[in-house]
């Protein structure tokens, strides 16, 4: 089931990812032919007009070219002095010439002295020996030579630039220049009667990069492209014609340029468009396409979305469903251990407790050898019984914890001495000191025994030896985001080995109860559960993690406090100053147990008297006021149990100290939070003392407040 929910999610992402590659592909691929397009379009564009700027100016400088040989004839066989001194009669027949050509500002026949000789225009004198068209005739016939661009005083500062060829002469020598000067607005007029687009512009321009006409006009002091620029370098190989892409000297903006020849002349017409223009032009073809395709991408998209939502939802619900299912048949699981394990052990527990107490009190009477060591055998084993059951307890989290504030940063360094004594000299033990205090509120016994079953653990995971490292750091748990649902701040324990590492499918189960992957005798399988249920009780939890070449960590999370812990001083002090023995009230139903409690609080020195019940023990200490200790069994018969015992004692006799004990008790974790001593059974002599007088020292701390308490 779930391969087939992770195939069908798989696949709604697929389909969704989809949905978005593929019309980006045919949209990435219908952009990219559009480009072309729209270049190829504008490239098309740019070559009709150089056709027609071609044509035009080719037509143009042929006319010119048509002047040069009759004006020639008009003077053949002249002197200078004679075409000067015919100059009044020339004039006419020059500026008819040039009335019937508009592209014409006049006709200039210039001496080899450079002085003019005759005009179209009216004018009597000039000097043109330092005119360009004038001084490239001189060396050598030019042929025809395009001139630059200059302004005239006579044609009222209006630009122009000379065509010039040599007056013929019989000899081939040097015999003056016909110079034909035209007007670049001639052919600004004319570029601005061709199609306009937004960025065209249209020039004509001297193989030099000398500019002799431009529309739109540019820069107003600019007259030569450099040998840097697109053209200069498109031409440079002999090319007649070309289109390039590059930054115009004249604006600086990207131009798409096509060039042009003119044939038998040095001179090029030059057509563009801004590059900013047709990428215009390109995104606007785009933005029709997005008009149309991208509400019915976002569409389907939308709609593989919410199926992907939808299905995943379901499977959620699935998927919560089963664990819901696989958490009840755990926790019916637990629960039955619990109540299997609760049940029996109240009565294990007394079982162990005579046993223990009868070994106790054999210990006084016995001196050989072979009975000392058949009774540390019945000790060892009653132990082992204790430890059972204790770890029964924990994991089915009916442990009764007895929770106080520790500081990590103190305990960590003293559990590593504990831990050295009980692993082997060949793996070296780490421990990570906190800087800062750092405060949990936990059983300080049932934390210890968990870090030592993971360190025995470790231990066996490593026979050839390794590190075991212990740290822990503050964290924040984030609810459903976090390890079980956790929430809030905690202490991150992690107890980490360089061992061979648990195998994937052994790990679901390492926590449960007897399961343990070790020979038969060596393991009981309760290790792992013991520090689960200690670190679910406390409301944190363990998690593990594994591999076979990092070994194996486990992490506990619990949960941080910022109460201050008690002093040992203090603790010190409230035992010592702790009553001697007295009476004690013995409450006990079990009488082979209250046997054992008998013995060992005479042989602490107590006068004992013996209740069977909750209701017998309140009647006796009325009629008896000499009784300083309570010490009762929870589990009581007669319909009161021990802490209702305490509670009623307390509230009549408010200075009177109180003891509670049991082997097990749903009420035993209520009694520790509500502030009662109580020892869990089996306990020897030493334990028996120490709690006595813990309870009888806190009563007697407590007995200046009795008058205000009998008084409420």
């Amino acid at each position: 089931m779930p391969t087939e929910r992770n195939s069908a999610i798989r696949l709604l992402q697929l389909l969704m990812i989809a949905s978005l590659v593929f019309p980006a592909l045919l949209f990435g691929l219908a952009c990219w032919n559009d480009y072309r397009d729209v270049y190829a379009v504008n490239d098309e564009r740019i070559e009709r007009s150089l056709d027609v700027m071609q044509e035009q100016a080719l037509k143009v400088f042929e006319t010119v070219d048509r002047i040069f040989p009759e004006v020639g004839e008009v003077v053949r066989g002249m002197t200078d002095d004679q075409i000067r001194a015919a100059g009044a009669s020339l004039a006419p027949r020059l500026q008819r010439i040039v009335g019937v050509m508009p592209q014409v500002q006049s006709i200039t026949l210039i001496g080899p002295d450079g002085r003019l000789i005759a005009s179209s225009a009216a004018q009597s004198d000039g000097d043109f020996t330092d005119r360009d068209f004038f001084k490239a005739q001189t060396s050598g016939d030019a042929g025809t030579f395009v001139g630059d661009v200059h302004a005239a005083g006579s044609a009222g500062g209006a630009e122009l630039f000379d065509l010039s060829r040599r007056l013929a002469s019989p000899d081939g020598s040097f015999h003056g220049v016909i110079a034909v000067a035209l007007r670049p607005g001639y052919f600004r007029d004319f570029y601005a009667m061709i199609e306009q687009s937004p960025g065209n512009f249209y020039e004509m321009v001297r193989s030099d990069g000398v500019l002799l006409a431009r529309y739109p006009a540019g820069a107003a002091d600019f007259q030569q492209l450099t040998p840097t620029s697109g053209f200069r370098q498109s031409i440079e190989h002999g090319r007649a014609r070309g289109l390039y892409s590059v930054t115009s000297q004249i604006d600086g903006v990207n131009h798409r340029t096509g060039f042009r020849r003119l044939p038998g002349f040095p001179v090029f017409a030059l057509a563009g468009i801004e590059s900013s223009a047709i990428h215009a032009e390109w995104l606007s073809m785009v933005g029709g396409h997005l008009v149309f395709g991208l509400p019915v991408t976002l569409l389907l998209f939308f709609t593989l979305w919410v199926a992907l939502r939808r299905t995943r939802r379901l499977h959620d619900e699935a998927e919560r469903r089963e664990l819901a299912e696989d958490a009840l048949r755990q926790a019916q699981r637990l629960e039955a251990i619990g109540q299997l394990t609760g049940g029996v052990a109240h009565d294990f527990n007394n079982l162990l407790m005579i046993v223990s107490g009868t070994v106790q009190r054999l210990r006084r009477h016995v001196t050989g050898d072979k009975e000392t060591h058949l009774l540390d055998t019945i000790t060892t084993a009653t132990q082992r019984g204790e430890s059972l059951t204790r770890q029964l307890l924990a994991f089915s989290r009916r442990q009764m914890l007895q929770p106080s504030v520790i500081d990590l940063a103190e305990r960590l360094p003293e559990i590593k001495d504990m831990l050295s004594r009980s692993l082997r000299g060949d793996i070296d033990i780490r421990v990570g000191v906190l800087r800062r205090s750092c405060f949990v509120k936990v059983d300080p016994s049932e934390f210890e025994l968990a870090l030592l079953n993971l360190a025995v653990n470790a231990r066996d995971a490593m026979p050839s030896g390794g590190t075991l490292s212990i740290s822990a750091k503050p964290v924040v748990m984030r609810g459903k985001a976090s390890e079980e649902g956790l929430a809030g701040e905690f202490i991150a324990i992690r107890i980490a080995d360089t061992g061979t590492g648990i195998p994937p499918e052994v790990l679901p189960r390492v926590f449960e109860p007897f399961f343990t992957t070790k020979e038969i005798g060596k393991g009981t399988g309760l290790g792992l559960s013991q520090v689960y249920g200690f670190a679910r009780q406390s409301g944190g939890t363990a998690i593990i993690t594994t591999s076979a070449r990092r070994g194996t960590a486990v992490t506990l999370f619990l949960p941080r406090t910022w109460e201050v812990p008690m002093q040992k001083r203090e603790q010190a002090v409230a035992t010592d100053t702790a009553p001697p023995a007295g009476t004690v009230l013995l409450v006990e139903d079990n009488a082979e147990v209250a046997e054992v409690g008998r013995a060992y609080f005479e042989q602490l020195g107590y006068q004992v008297r013996h209740a069977s019940s909750a209701q017998a023990a309140l009647d006796l200490i009325k009629r008896e006021d000499d009784i300083d200790l309570v010490f009762s069994d929870i589990l009581m018969p007669g319909g009161m149990n021990g802490l209702e015992l305490a509670d009623a004692v307390l509230r009549r006799f408010p200075q009177m100290a109180v003891l509670l004990t049991t082997g097990y008790s749903s009420s035993a974790q209520d009694a520790v939070r509500r502030g009662f001593e109580v020892l869990q059974k089996p306990y020897d002599l030493a334990t028996l003392e120490r709690a006595s007088r813990e309870a009888r020292g806190a009563a007697g701390e407590a007995a200046p407040l009795a008058p205000q308490q009998a008084a409420g």
